[in-house]
């Protein structure tokens, strides 16, 4: 039974200081976590097509030097 209750408060205690911490964080206002999202999925647009680029590349190089 020691253990059961020694498990409870460790559960506790880890909830109690999770929103503890939460507390501490600077959350965004609207604007600005609109404006983020806006930023994050412009940046995803950009990486996608330039690694798809860097992969058509990269493609046509092998089927060069391996005769395909």
């Amino acid at each position: 039974m020691a253990e059961k209750a020694k498990k409870q408060n460790a559960i506790q205690g880890f909830f109690r200081e999770t929103i503890g911490e939460l507390r501490k964080v600077s959350w965004p206002t609207v604007p600005e976590a609109r404006r983020l999202t806006v930023l994050v999925l412009i940046v995803m647009v950009i990486m996608g097509i330039y690694l798809s680029l860097v992969d058509l590349m990269a493609q046509s190089l092998l089927n060069q030097l391996l005769g395909l």
